[in-house]
């Protein structure tokens, strides 16, 4: 790795510990809406149980978001996403 990218990826390490230590305000933050993620498990006609059970969560984090009391992040957020364009992306991964 060159030092200037290295140094690069060190200071954006700093400033994500910034922000989770809450020194720093975040440049964005992305939310998926409770009802967004309701109509995303509807299109694929599952109840909370299983569709958590596809996107590997538990049946209660999936209630949480659905209820608004928490959102998906990183990995979470984009897997949903892909549920909701791509459902055939996913069920070719999972075979």
């Amino acid at each position: 790795m060159k030092e200037a990218d290295f140094k690069e990826l060190l200071e954006s390490i700093k400033q994500a510990g910034e922000i989770h230590a809450g020194k720093r305000a975040p440049s964005r933050v992305f939310h998926v809406k409770p009802m967004e993620i309701k109509s995303i498990r509807r299109k694929w006609h599952a109840s909370q149980t299983k569709f958590a059970h596809l996107i590997g969560v538990s049946a209660a984090t999936l209630r949480n978001w659905e209820q608004g009391r928490a959102y998906p992040d990183g990995a979470a957020r984009v897997l949903l996403r892909i549920a909701d364009v791509r459902p055939d992306a996913i069920l070719e991964a999972l075979g």
